[in-house]
């Protein structure tokens, strides 16, 4: 939820700890959950239905064990607890197509390890009825259901399409839904079997939100208008989520221990029978191939019923290769900044000032200079430097203002530990991890962040003076800074690590600093120490970029019921920009020069302009399957992942290139030397107006060149299809050379514009 403003920057933060999806430990007993993919045409006349087929073939191999889930949408098969053993045993019998272990995935929020702090997202778009009528489900840690972002004012009966319902549980009943809140369930079955069951004098076993994540995030995508919303008096406006009419689903399955992959396919199977028309998945889904990743599975089964799947691209960057969630059928979404910012700035006895970012609203420092110092020189810890818990020494901390450093655990924590040890205000410098990247926290106590060259300045100064002073001045909330928005540093990079001609991320939309709803039963900081409570919050992550785009895609969708989920996300890609009103291009925070396709995708959102494309690269379920053998994959492997039986053309040849996508990546062998040519066939379909498109390259590419054939391209009626071919003829270059480029077709009212990134491996 965010003030309302023209200037559209759509910004959700979704950094979602990048911690790689994880193998599970096994657990007591040797066992641990399996997913079980059935190939549910070959079950034997013998069973009249397929859940009777698969409990024979668990007990065929385990007496104890009993099915967790059983899925029908999603996959065909069913999850339980086996050893080793038993599922090999249960792999080698007929019909069944895998075995795999579960995987446990992360919120792609900075608060977990450490919390984040910001917020700001405006919608443009006009409402209308039909925007009511769409559904955005959300697979989070919950809802905060009393929050006044799902007030249900103004809205009509539910959608008749709605076939889901509330579900109740600890401090939860069907009465906490509304018109607004028309679904919320919870699956722990998995966490359960993992770890133990869920501990309910720490989170509830229901639908409730004991976190604020999967509140945030809800509220950002589809949160009700609340007038005068804020924290402790910071980004004080109007919050709104992206598409404020639409219907709000949660399923719940995130827990205190992580998001394991048969509850989150066991949410995807309900969101999909309840008709769902978005899926909003701020967690993150690893590095495994498609087949091996239950989010990407999922998906595949949600994008074949029409619904939108949108996923945070991660937290792990400014890292390259170092993105989750990057199925071509998913809509992957990075995160910049909005044009806000909360100074506090540092003054040091020297006279110099350092500006900094803080959120704390609380008793002010007293009016004068303030001793201060290093972290580093008031602990016997090695780390001391870090403020980690019980290293500082109370007699060198007491009345003091602290230096720490950014990194290992939260930061907001750092600022308690200082408070515990008897200090009175911190100064947090980031270290070469981060660079100048400033995240704002609601400190405990008077504190802000600031960047690494501003860090290392002020720890000069602190070495040098034998009696430091400094205070800190807080300035509230500041609009209209530029440039923005900027590529977040924490925002995950291409290139692809799964599918390298593929480019992700899709997009970046607003996810540094967004306002949006938070849970009663937390602080803003989600420290336990933290006894605040608030009704919105301020945090970052791709965990925020993405309910942005879920928002808007819910918007798209209302305005065009007829759009494919591949249309919907060629609108939002193709209308995206990279370049700022006064031409100059979008920067990238973690290296302060232009940011490339590998970091922000097509562009940063423009909701407005997507609303009417002009043309649209669409893509059906038959298209992914024919990528899918173009990757090489098995029978076994599609079947396993598409749930039908499908083999692929031998005669036919497949190409990744030729996968409809409204971006381009191109690899050439470094090593070959001479020439490489590369070609990428391309179809286009027309949503507006009739009208004659040119194509346009630009800027030039060195050691390469870019022909597209043919130049022009006609429409004369809606939904009409030309396609056209971009060969890249490139020259021997050294390995790890990027080049970039874009790509676009206009008729002088449209511009529909694709990235090109090209890269010698």
């Amino acid at each position: 939820m965010e003030m309302v403003k023209c200037f559209m920057i759509v910004l959700i933060l979704g950094l979602c700890h990048v911690s790689m999806a994880a193998p599970l430990e096994e657990k007591k007993s040797h066992r641990k959950t399996y997913i079980v993919h059935m190939a549910k045409s070959e079950m034997p006349p013998s069973f009249q239905h397929h859940t009777h087929w698969y409990d024979s073939s668990l007990k065929s191999v385990s007496g104890s064990a009993a099915m967790l889930y059983t899925y029908d949408n999603v996959i065909h098969g069913f999850s339980t607890q086996l050893t080793d053993k038993e599922a090999e045993q249960l792999e080698s019998q007929p019909g069944i197509l895998a075995v795999l272990p579960e995987l446990r995935y992360d919120l792609h929020t900075t608060r977990t390890p450490e919390f984040l702090g910001l917020s700001q997202a405006a919608a443009l778009f006009p409402e209308s009825e039909s925007a009511s009528e769409v559904v955005i489900g959300v697979l989070d840690t919950g809802v905060w259901p009393e929050s006044k972002s799902f007030a249900d004012t103004g809205l009509g009966p539910i959608p008749s399409s709605w076939k889901g319902a509330c579900e109740s549980g600890t401090n939860f009943t069907s009465a906490n839904c509304n018109k607004k809140l028309i679904g919320a369930k919870y699956f722990a079955k998995g966490y359960e079997a993992a770890l133990g069951a869920v501990d309910e004098t720490k989170e509830s076993r229901s639908p409730r939100d004991d976190d604020g994540h999967g509140t945030h995030t809800a509220s950002t995508a589809a949160g009700s208008v609340v007038e005068g919303a804020s924290l402790f008096g910071y980004a004080q406006g109007t919050a709104r989520g992206m598409a404020t009419r639409a219907r709000v689903a949660v399923y719940k399955v995130c827990w205190i221990g992580g998001c394991f992959s048969s509850d989150i396919l066991a949410a995807m199977e309900k969101a999909i029978d309840d008709n769902v028309n978005v899926l909003s998945m701020s967690l993150g889904g690893g590095m495994s191939d498609y087949y091996r990743d239950s989010v990407a599975i999922g998906s595949f089964a949600a994008m074949e019923k029409g619904i939108l799947v949108s996923c945070s691209a991660g937290n792990a960057g400014p890292a390259p290769y170092s993105l989750s969630n990057v199925a071509p059928w998913i809509t992957t979404v990075g995160a910049g900044t909005l044009d806000r910012d909360f100074p506090a700035f540092v003054s040091l006895g020297n006279g110099k000032n350092f500006s900094g970012v803080s959120l704390y609203r609380g008793s002010p420092l007293p009016g004068k200079m303030l001793p201060f110092v290093y972290a580093g020189n008031a602990s016997n810890a090695t780390n001391g430097n870090l403020c980690m818990m019980d290293t500082l020494i109370p007699e060198k901390v007491a009345g003091k203002i602290v230096l720490c450093d950014r990194g290992m655990n939260a930061r907001v924590q750092k600022g308690a530990v200082v408070k515990a040890a008897g200090g009175i205000g911190m100064v947090l410098s980031n270290t070469a991890a981060n660079g100048e990247e400033l995240v704002a926290d609601a400190h405990l106590l008077p504190a802000t962040a600031v960047g690494q060259k501003s860090g290392d300045a002020i720890r000069d100064y602190l070495f040098s003076n034998p009696n430091p002073t400094v205070t800190i001045l807080f300035e509230g909330t500041k609009v209209g800074i530029e440039p923005s928005p900027v590529v977040a540093a924490f925002s995950s990079r291409g290139p692809n690590s799964i599918t390298s001609e593929i480019l992700k991320p899709d997009m970046i939309a607003p996810g540094v600093n967004i306002l949006a709803g938070w849970s009663g039963a937390v602080g803003p900081t989600g420290l336990a120490t933290d006894t605040r409570r608030v009704d919105f919050n301020i945090i970052s992550g791709t965990s925020m970029s993405c309910p942005h785009v879920s928002g808007l895609a819910g918007l798209l969708k209302a305005a065009h019921p007829d759009w494919s989920p591949a249309a919907i996300r060629s609108a939002l890609m193709t209308t995206a920009y990279t370049e700022y009103k006064n031409k100059q291009k979008m920067q990238d925070i973690a290296t302060g020069k232009p940011s490339t396709p590998f970091d922000h995708g097509a562009g940063h959102v423009d909701p407005v302009s997507a609303l009417n494309p002009g043309l649209v690269y669409d893509l059906t379920a038959e298209d992914y399957l024919g990528f899918l053998c173009a990757l090489n994959y098995t029978e076994f492997q599609i079947r396993s992942l598409a749930r039908r039986n499908f083999s692929c053309d031998a005669s036919k040849r497949y190409r990744v290139t030729d996968l409809n996508y409204p971006s381009f990546a191109v690899n050439f062998d470094s090593v070959m030397g001479g020439s490489n040519v590369v070609k990428h066939t391309r179809t286009l379909t027309n949503v507006g107006s009739s009208g004659t498109y040119k194509v346009s390259v630009s800027p030039e590419t060195p050691g390469v060149k870019i022909s597209v054939e043919p130049q022009t391209l006609s429409f004369s009626q809606a939904n009409e299809k030309k396609s056209y071919t971009v060969t890249f003829s490139g020259s021997s270059q050294p390995t790890g050379t990027n080049v970039f480029a874009r790509l676009e077709w206009s008729d002088g009212k449209y511009t529909v514009g694709s990235p090109i990134a090209i890269s010698w491996t």
